[in-house]
Formats: C-alpha cells, sequence, structure tokens
C-alpha cells in the first residue's frame, strides 16, 4: 500500500517536472516574440530622430535587451540571430560615436567646432554651478590674420591656424577645451579657474606660439601672435553672454596695440 503511494506521489512530482519546463518554454517563446516587437518599436525611434547621442542611448537599450533574452533549445536558431544582431548593433554604434566625433571637430585644426563648443560648454556649464565652481570663457584672435593670407596664401595660413591648436593643446590643461569659433577665432573654456590664472594660462600659450611660430620676411623673424578677451563665466550665465563679454576685452585688445589678454567686465 505504501509502496503505491510513494510511487503516486513520484509520478505527480514528475508532472509538476514537466508542466514548469512547458511554462519555461513558453515565456521564452513570449519573450523573444516581445524582443522583436520592442527592435521595431526602437527602430521607428531611431528613424525619428537625428540625434546622435539620442540614437547611441537607443542601441545601447537594445543590445542591453537583447542580452538578456533567454531562449530554450527549440528555439537554438534564433540565439544565433540575436549574436549577429549583437555584433551589427555594435558595429552601427562604433561608427555612430565616430561620427559624431566627426560632426563635433573642426576637421582641418583638430579643435572642436561650434557645434561641439555648444555640446561641451551646457556640460561644462552645467558642473560648474552644480558644484559652484568657476569657468573661464577665452575668445582670441590671431592678428593680422589677413594680411598673411593675401601675402602667403591661404595654404599657409591653414598652416598658421593649425599650428594655433597645436601649441595650444599642448600649452593647456588637460581639461581645458579649444574649439574653433569662425574663421581665426576661437573659444577656449577654462573649467576651475579664476581670473588671474586664466590671463595667466593665456599668455603663456601666447608666450608659446610666438617662440614656435613666425613668419620670414625679407630675412626679418616675425612672430605670429594673437589678441584675447578673458571673461569668468557668473552662475547660471548663458553661453551667449559670456561669449559676448569676451568679444569686447578682445576689441580692446585689438585697439590698444594687439599681442594681449584683456580681463571682460562683469
Amino acid at each position: 500500500m505504501q509502496e503505491a503511494i510513494n510511487h503516486k506521489q513520484k509520478r505527480i512530482l514528475r508532472l509538476v517536472k514537466s508542466t514548469n519546463a512547458i511554462r519555461s518554454e513558453q515565456k521564452s517563446m513570449i519573450d523573444s516574440e516581445d524582443y522583436y516587437k520592442q527592435v521595431e518599436h526602437y527602430a521607428e525611434q531611431i528613424r525619428k530622430t537625428h540625434n546622435a547621442d539620442e540614437i547611441i542611448r537607443i542601441l545601447d537599450v537594445v543590445l542591453s535587451e537583447t542580452r538578456g533574452l533567454k531562449f530554450s533549445d527549440e528555439v537554438f536558431v534564433a540565439q544565433e540571430q540575436v549574436k549577429r544582431a549583437e555584433q551589427k548593433i555594435e558595429l552601427l554604434k562604433g561608427e555612430l560615436e565616430q561620427l559624431r566625433g566627426l560632426v563635433q571637430t573642426d576637421q582641418m585644426t583638430g579643435a572642436f567646432n561650434r557645434r561641439g563648443l555648444d555640446d561641451i560648454f551646457k556640460r561644462e556649464a552645467a558642473r560648474a554651478d552644480r558644484n559652484a565652481q568657476s569657468l573661464g570663457v577665452v575668445l582670441i584672435d590671431l592678428d593680422n590674420f589677413k594680411k598673411i593670407n593675401d601675402n602667403f596664401g591661404h595654404q599657409y595660413g591653414d598652416s598658421v591656424l593649425i599650428n594655433l591648436v597645436t601649441v595650444a593643446k599642448e600649452t593647456l590643461r588637460p581639461s581645458d577645451i579649444v574649439a574653433r569659433f569662425g574663421g581665426e577665432e576661437f573659444v577656449i573654456l577654462l573649467p576651475e579657474v579664476e581670473l588671474e590664472d586664466a590671463l595667466t594660462i593665456i599668455q603663456r600659450l601666447q608666450n608659446n606660439l610666438e617662440r614656435n611660430f613666425t613668419l620670414q620676411i625679407d630675412n626679418e623673424s616675425i612672430p605670429i601672435t594673437f589678441s584675447a578677451g578673458v571673461a569668468l563665466r557668473s552662475f547660471g550665465e548663458h553661453q551667449n553672454s559670456v561669449i559676448s563679454r569676451a568679444d569686447k576685452a578682445l576689441y580692446q585688445a585689438k585697439r590698444t596695440g594687439k599681442n594681449r589678454a584683456i580681463p571682460a567686465l562683469a
């Protein structure tokens, strides 16, 4: 009698195990169907945006959900397809990140362009406000650049711009940012710096540029110089406002002899 009861219990246990396995398999199949619906949803989101950062964020979500899927043995082929999908998504993400870098970079000088400056300024300004830190904003303009182009040609003028950015990257701190603002104008962002220190940094850049790059005219060496307006951003101050203040100081530097850095009024 006891033996019959034990046998019946084993049959029940086997039945319960079999039911759980079926449910697990059904869950896997449902997850895979939901996944493909989600992929189409994310694809639609990607089609609607032109922002590389947003596309990369969506791809990260797709990758995360893809790696979280668990398939049963019966859908092994689907697993292989998902692996290939992961590889393609990773490749696309890398290409987008590279494209984003190109979109934000001035191709000739290697400095950030206006779009890159806008993004970085927002980030640095938010960090400065959040941590109650200063942010130096410097507008520089190469002296006599039109004359350089007229006398030596635009190719030589381009080499002057390239050399300026090279010397700036070698002179400035790793946290400082150089962006081409337009033509021969550049903006330099100096995080966590006071006005006097910002002026010292820019004067050091002026000295290094003079030592490293000169024009030869009638056997006379003429150094490449720039003028600068140096502003310290106020809490919550917009990018246009602080650059406008730096521009006014730059104009004063040009009027009073060039090759100098002038602090902007608050």
